[in-house]
């Protein structure tokens, strides 16, 4: 019986994971913050393909990432091409994959509150693209 249990745990957490979509991160090779970030979001189920590039800058501006809003990492979704700026939590993810009317979220900065600079504190704001207030993690 335990046995079974714990197969349904297993197969439940296998299928969670395959569920959350991919996420494409372009960094810069030596910036170590921008790994603990993709550590965090990797824990949380979302599966990434990091692409170290010493031109970051050039992706956010393909990408259509307001300047405002630039940070040290940028990622896309890879289903939906959705783009997320900087240390966003994966609960603002989420958010975002259930909300395709939005074309991306950030975390301007480097915020000491944010996953992969420290620990969440319930004050971190995820703005989407426009400059509203989207998430509060």
């Amino acid at each position: 019986m335990k046995y079974l249990f714990a197969a349904v745990i297993l197969a439940s957490s296998t299928v969670s994971y395959a569920a959350a979509p991919a996420i494409t991160v372009y960094k810069d090779p030596n910036c170590g913050c921008c790994e603990e970030w993709v550590k965090h979001v990797n824990q949380a189920g979302f599966p990434t393909r990091v692409i170290n590039s010493t031109d970051v800058t050039s992706v956010k501006t393909r990408l259509g990432v307001p300047a405002s809003f630039s940070s040290c990492h940028t990622a896309v979704l890879e289903t939906s091409g959705q783009v997320i700026e900087g240390h966003v939590p994966p609960s603002a993810i989420h958010k975002l994959i259930a909300n395709r009317a939005v074309k991306g979220v950030a975390v301007p900065g480097m915020p000491t509150n944010s996953p992969g600079m420290g620990k969440l504190n319930g004050n971190l704001v995820t703005a989407d693209f426009q400059g509203k207030p989207f998430s509060q993690d």
